[in-house]
């Protein structure tokens, strides 16, 4: 009786605690390295795996490397063959926190909030700071947008001489999410 007992609270409780959490598997994460004049260095990746803790603003992401589309399937192989050498470093992750988050105030219109936390791509972590995010409650689903920008030598990705003027060491990078409640 005692096991059964303890097993139903077990059970109560995990399903309070995935009550405060939205989930995505299907987040959008899109990065841009072009140079003005040149071809368009830019790649997509649709299945980012991200979850938000509402109670307190906790926030994490998952992109598998290999997962990122180019228009130009020659680039895309240079990118994970010779850049992101995906075959050893496979993810891309974040986790961080939003500052002032609180779930009860979201609504349908944009907020904006700012959130700090760490980049881990190329098997380097960096610091994100205090970067700029929209966030919004639509249908039952919470819509996160946000863009910050970082350098390709911050993450040991050398760029040969031979496109270094045709591809940029700054990298824009913007996201996109619709978490629905876990």
């Amino acid at each position: 009786m005692k096991k059964i007992t303890f097993f139903a609270l077990l059970v109560i409780s995990l399903s309070a605690l995935g009550q405060s959490r939205y989930l995505t598997k299907t987040g959008l994460l899109a990065f841009e390295a072009s140079v003005p004049s040149f071809e368009e260095v830019a790649a997509k990746n649709n299945s980012i795996t991200a979850i938000l803790n509402t109670e307190n603003g906790d926030f994490a992401a998952l992109a598998l490397v290999k997962a990122f589309r180019f228009k130009n399937a020659l680039m895309e192989e240079h990118f994970n063959e010779n850049y992101a050498e995906s075959d050893s470093h496979p993810k891309a992750t974040f986790k961080g926190k939003m500052e002032n988050f609180d779930f009860d105030s979201l609504n349908k219109i944009d907020r904006s909030l700012t959130i700090t936390g760490s980049l881990t791509f190329h098997g380097v972590t960096k610091e994100i700071k205090d970067t700029s995010i929209t966030i919004k409650m639509v249908n039952d689903k919470i819509v996160l947008k946000g863009s910050f920008k970082v350098l390709a030598s911050d993450f040991n990705i050398e760029i040969p001489k031979i496109v270094k003027n045709k591809l940029s060491d700054e990298v824009s990078v913007a996201f996109n999410f619709e978490l629905v409640k876990k």
